[in-house]
């Protein structure tokens, strides 16, 4: 895409989160109105396909994003790093975000444990200057394992939060993750039909994955619009 610019690069890490660096990679259209500090999921890094179609098609609606690695991924680990450990990176990733652009409203948020790790971080200490969370299949469960015990923070995170989830997400069955978004404030759900954990959908649905990708950036550019206007 000539109108954006790429930067890969380093982003170094506070004492609490192992004080090395872990790779960061920003995508900035020319004329940007928000930025979304976007966190991987538990098994994929900032690279991997689903990711980097976000982050283009957020760019492609005016919405620049700063993808960067937990150091368990950066290290090659299968691991997952401690709570403690990830939610210093997050907000690390928050402030490198904030820095690199100081005039953009930031929302921040990411793929499943990303996602979740985001989301405590701002529970536990609110992201400076974070207006809102975004999920992209928030697991409310273990495969299997149906529970909610994984959203009893969620009611300290203090700013707007949109989920985004499929209907047939393993590890967030849609009845028990409706009434918890449903007693939330300033929480909204969208489920996309047939999706699964990945957003792929069955070829029986009569829909594509790229039709799934379409919808959920829709929704979320739509919705990141709505809270710069000032919506709650």
């Amino acid at each position: 895409m000539a109108d954006r610019r790429a930067d890969i690069g380093a982003m170094a890490l506070p004492p609490e989160a192992g004080g090395k660096s872990v790779s960061m990679l920003a995508v900035a259209p020319a004329h940007a109105h928000a930025a979304f500090v976007f966190a991987h999921g538990a098994g994929a890094g900032m690279t991997h396909p689903f990711m980097a179609a976000v982050a283009d098609g957020l760019a492609a609606r005016g919405i620049a994003s700063l993808r960067y690695l937990f150091p368990y991924m950066e290290r090659g680990s299968k691991r997952p790093d401690s709570p403690k450990i990830a939610q210093a990176t997050v907000r690390a990733a928050v402030a490198e975000a904030a820095r690199r652009w100081p005039d953009l409203p930031l929302f921040a948020g990411g793929k499943s444990f990303g996602g979740r790790m985001t989301s405590q971080a701002q529970a536990l200490e609110p992201l400076a200057g974070v207006r809102g969370l975004v999920f992209l299949g928030f697991p409310l469960h273990m495969a299997g394992k149906p529970s909610i015990d994984r959203a009893s923070h969620l009611s300290d995170v203090g700013v707007p939060m949109l989920f985004l989830q499929g209907t047939r997400d393993e590890l967030a069955v849609p009845a028990l993750l409706r009434p918890v978004v449903a007693g939330l404030v300033a929480a909204t759900l969208h489920e996309i039909e047939h999706a699964d954990h990945s957003f792929h959908v069955p070829v029986r649905s009569g829909r594509t994955d790229a039709d799934v990708l379409g919808e959920l950036l829709g929704v979320f550019a739509e919705w990141v619009e709505d809270r710069c206007a000032g919506t709650p």
